[in-house]
């Protein structure tokens, strides 16, 4: 192996070899451009910016003790960006023949002899272009890889000078990638314990003082209490049910399809929210769990006293350190109540048990079993991480993105959507995204599970519709009989 190897972290390796059969881990985005760009405009500004990050020209090489990323000594831009036609059937209109296309994308490979990821141009596209991103989830979580593709839009943010940028190997570098797998894997002595509890102010900040303790944490009634709540949460993750048996469990065949709405008015989702006391995530995954439960509804699997698990990523990092590669992201169960119909009490649903995820240490453990996984050979690093699979119907994430629209080699990125990959045998990945002052809804799926994600995604607005309505005829501040 070449000595310029750099090391690759545990939790990163995990990822790597969670590939299987039927759930590849890559992101899978797409960016819609007005007016339309060239494929030598797009590969220029992936030279220009893409590639200050040195990881994008490594390739990540397996071994007995986990993986290295090395440079690849033939990396080829013209691989990596290419043009793409839109395949499209009789009577099939662009947007569908797109939601096809960045499915079958989304369910091949990446070549593992080059560097993990590709842009997929298709020049002609609804009178502009379209752009399908793909990157394997080992390379970085969500948050680093937005802060990545927003450093390439015009006027973008270069990554902060760093070594490992220009040489592509940095000890320090790597010992950051490592320092939060060392903390949550030692042993949860009293010092851990109370290096956990005492920090405050959210599991980022107390993951950071893990990594540096510094001051005497002893004696504290405030560490006691920590500390039983670390172990009472590692007993949850460990005792959780298995999930609710709907349509949507099962075994996956590996062919995905994916869905995406247009974009509700964040401003009203916005204003739902506060005349409901509510958070705007509180909203909107309410109107993902409505949409779900009226698709099983009308499939026939009566979702009536039913609740869902879905597992969803919890950010670890300073957001200041966004730009930093690598995974720093735990994994939180959020059970959603598909059986309740009534929109408005389903929102103080989701609300109630958000509030309980508020505090806890289960995405801290959750990072620790994925760092754990990093060590153990494949086999059984899949038995482990089936115990999740398990245990949930859904992968989900709520991403917030930039207010106003960007532009993007001097066209306007007008819309933009992710899928996030599912591991084990979860069938369903569920994307909210917020941009441009609009929020959407977005679906990838096992297609032996759910045939047409779409028949969910065409539920989410009117399911925001019905608690528009109702919070509307709410009593106003002044009225009379509006709560005192």
């Amino acid at each position: 192996m070449s000595l310029d190897a750099e090391r690759m972290s545990r939790v990163d390796t995990a990822w790597l070899r969670m590939d299987n059969d039927v759930n590849l881990m890559m992101i899978v985005g797409v960016w819609l451009l007005e007016p339309g760009i060239t494929l030598a405009a797009l590969r220029r500004r992936v030279e220009e910016r893409f590639l200050r990050y040195a990881r994008f020209r490594q390739r990540a090489v397996p071994d007995l003790l986990g993986a290295s990323w090395v440079e690849d000594q033939d990396f080829d831009l013209s691989r990596h960006v290419v043009a793409t036609k839109l395949p499209r059937r009789r009577g099939q209109d662009e947007r569908t023949a797109l939601k096809a296309l960045c499915a079958e994308l989304a369910a091949t490979p990446l070549d593992p002899q080059r560097p993990l990821w590709q842009f997929h141009l298709i020049e002609h596209y609804e009178g502009g272009s379209a752009i399908v991103v793909r990157l394997h989830h080992c390379i970085a979580d969500g948050i680093a890889l937005i802060s990545v593709m927003l450093s390439i839009t015009d006027g973008g943010a270069e990554p902060p000078k760093h070594p490992q940028h220009a040489h592509g190997h940095d000890h320090a570098h790597e010992h950051e990638h490592d320092w939060l797998a060392d903390a949550v894997l030692r042993p949860i002595t009293d010092l851990t314990v109370k290096a956990i509890g005492m920090y405050g102010n959210g599991v980022a900040r107390s993951m950071e003082m893990l990594a540096h303790p510094q001051a005497p944490l002893w004696g504290s009634l405030a560490v006691a209490r920590h500390g039983w709540q670390v172990v009472h949460d590692a007993a949850s993750l460990a005792l959780m049910a298995d999930d609710s048996p709907t349509a949507l469990k099962g075994k996956p065949g590996g062919l995905k399809a994916v869905g995406w709405n247009e974009p509700l008015p964040l401003d009203t989702v916005k204003a739902v929210g506060k005349a409901l006391g509510c958070s705007i995530n509180d909203v909107l995954l309410a109107c993902v769990a409505g949409a779900i439960g009226r698709y099983l509804h009308e499939c026939g699997d009566d979702p009536s006293g039913k609740e869902i698990r879905a597992m969803v990523p919890v950010n670890l990092r300073p957001m200041d350190k966004a730009w930093q590669l690598g995974n720093r992201f735990g994994l939180a169960p959020l059970v959603l109540p598909i059986g309740i119909e009534n929109p408005i009490e389903r929102v103080y649903a989701v609300r109630q048990r958000m509030a309980e995820l508020k505090g806890s240490y289960q995405p801290l453990l959750a990072f620790a079993v994925l760092a754990m996984a990093g060590f153990l050979v494949k086999p059984v690093q899949d038995a482990v991480l089936n115990l999740f699979a398990r245990k949930t119907t859904a992968v989900m994430t709520n991403v917030p993105g930039p207010r106003e629209p960007l532009k993007f080699c001097g066209s306007t990125l007008r819309q933009t959507m992710f899928w996030v990959p599912a591991s084990g045998d979860v069938g369903l990945g569920v994307s909210v995204l917020s941009y441009g002052g609009g929020v959407q809804f977005g679906l990838i799926a096992d297609t032996a599970l759910c045939p047409d994600p779409e028949a969910i995604v065409e539920r989410f607005e009117p399911e925001f519709e019905k608690l528009l309505w109702l919070t509307m005829m709410l009593p106003w501040p002044g009225e009379e009989g509006a709560a005192a």
